[in-house]
C-alpha cells in the first residue's frame, strides 16, 4: 500500500499530469544521486538530495514531507533500514522504496519488514519510474 505524505516546496510534476510529488532521494553516493535526480529530472521539477538515513530522519522531524523517498540501504551514520523503521515510528507516511546494490531477492524481505513500499535495485531506470508513478497516481 502507497502512502501519502504532505505537500513540500520541493515538489517533482509529472509530465502530462496535474499531480504533483515532493521526492527525498537518500543516498551517499554522490554518483548515484545525481544519476537518480537526473532520471528522475525528466518527470520532475524539484528534487531534495540527502547523504544518510540520519539526514532523512532529520530533515522530516523538522517538519518536512514528502510523497516519496527513494532510500539506499548501506550507507554511513544510518541505514536505509534504520531510518525508515525510525521515520515509521516517527508517523511517517510516505511511499520508501529501497534502492539497493545487492542482490534483490536477498534484500526484499529485510526492506519490507523495516516498513518500505518497495524496492528496486541500483541504479534505477525510466521504466521503474514510470512503473512507479503510475501507481502513485492510480492511488493518489
Amino acid at each position: 500500500m502507497f502512502g501519502k505524505g504532505a505537500s513540500s516546496s520541493k515538489n517533482m510534476e509529472i509530465i502530462g499530469s496535474e499531480k504533483k510529488f515532493s521526492v527525498l532521494i537518500v543516498d551517499d553516493d554522490p554518483i548515484i544521486r545525481k544519476i537518480h535526480s537526473a532520471l528522475l529530472s525528466k518527470f520532475t521539477k524539484e528534487i531534495h538530495e540527502v547523504k544518510n538515513g540520519k539526514e532523512a530522519v532529520d530533515l522530516c522531524r523538522s517538519g518536512t514531507s514528502f510523497d516519496i523517498i527513494f532510500i539506499d540501504k548501506e550507507m554511513p551514520i544510518m541505514n536505509g533500514l534504520e531510518a525508515t523503521k525510525e521515520l515509521r515510528a516517527m508517523g511517517v507516511y510516505s511511499t520508501i522504496v529501497g534502492v539497493t546494490s545487492c542482490d534483490l531477492s536477498s534484500e526484499r524481505n529485510d526492506f519490507i519488514a523495516a516498513g518500505q513500499n518497495q524496492c528496486y535495485e541500483k541504479p534505477l531506470t525510466i521504466e521503474k519510474i514510470k512503473s512507479l508513478l503510475s501507481e502513485l497516481n492510480k492511488n493518489n
